[in-house]
């Protein structure tokens, strides 16, 4: 079998490095007219390696008629229609497990950073404020109620984290999972009850705008929303609104619906804390997601078992 491997963006350099070693590499990213390129190489593609920022739609599935396996990096696939590609006999894998320590960790982070005020409190002791006067006294996160939409691998982290934090944890998702929190088979009841919701649920449709203004009124003026989901899940619009309107109390936010475009009025706002989508954001665990991606192609090129697959 021929493992000629198409890598759709600029991937960490250990994935790449390990691709150009052992796969006929092509790399999309650096081609100046990536249409024609495309339609120059659409025969020779049997594997295809994806991060975000690319589609991999029906027609460019279609268009490749010896594509067997797409990898994708990282654990949502939204970008993916899977349904065509089953349809197709197309494998696709994801990048589970590797990445949940650092999610939670972020998701936590966040969490402190908003309540502790940690970026304005930093902005405050380079500016020299503090010869003027204390800062003023924030609000204490340890022992508040949490709500996690997404009940998962990683929402489990992060429930594990916030329990040192003597929090009442609570979460929805779409069935009752085997886990000791507290379970709401509504959204909008878990928003009235919890002080904090955080969201790492799964992006696409069926999770379009499900934090919309229903449950940003249920969250109410004292509530903090944390996203380290897809920005597609969020009402991004009605947030602004909430947020410029003190509505509710403040948001931290790793993701957006149009990244790398981060909108104006989110940035002028002094009750948002924003990262780069940076959840799983180092070398250990970049390097990780990786070498899974790797495996998973290797594999079906070796005709074994793939360790990740979602279809």
């Amino acid at each position: 079998m021929q493992k000629n491997l198409l890598i759709m963006s600029h991937m960490p350099q250990y994935f790449i490095d390990l691709a150009d070693k052992n796969f006929n590499t092509y790399k999309l990213w650096l081609q100046d007219d990536e249409d024609k390129y495309l339609i120059d190489i659409k025969l020779e593609i049997d594997a295809i390696a994806v991060m975000g920022g690319y589609k991999i739609t029906p027609d460019l599935m279609k268009s490749m008629p010896n594509l067997k396996i797409i990898a994708c990096y990282g654990v949502g696939y939204d970008a993916i229609d899977i349904s065509y590609a089953k349809s197709l006999g197309i494998k696709v894998t994801n990048t589970p497990e590797v990445l949940n320590d650092e999610v939670a960790d972020t998701a936590i982070a966040l969490m402190l950073c908003v309540y502790k005020q940690i970026i304005k409190a930093d902005t405050f002791a380079r500016n020299n404020s503090w010869i003027n006067g204390d800062f003023p006294l924030t609000k204490k996160f340890t022992g508040t109620k949490l709500g996690i939409v997404g009940m998962g691998r990683i929402g489990k982290a992060i429930a594990e984290r916030a329990e040192a934090f003597k929090c009442e944890i609570s979460y929805h998702s779409r069935s009752k999972k085997d886990v000791k929190y507290k379970y709401f088979n509504n959204l909008n009841e878990l928003a009235k009850e919890v002080d904090t919701l955080c969201v790492i649920t799964p992006g696409g449709k069926e999770t379009e705008k499900l934090i919309n203004s229903e449950i940003l009124d249920a969250l109410g003026e004292d509530g903090v929303l944390i996203n380290v989901a897809r920005g597609s899940v969020i009402d991004q619009e009605a947030l602004i609104h909430y947020l410029e309107n003190k509505l509710i109390l403040a948001a931290g936010l790793d993701v957006y619906t149009n990244e790398p475009n981060i909108p104006k009025k989110l940035m002028s706002l002094d009750n948002t804390v924003l990262l780069p989508h940076i959840a799983s954001g180092t070398v250990e665990t970049r390097n990780a997601m990786g070498q899974l991606v790797y495996d998973n192609i290797e594999n079906y090129f070796e005709d074994k078992p793939l360790i990740s697959s979602v279809v």
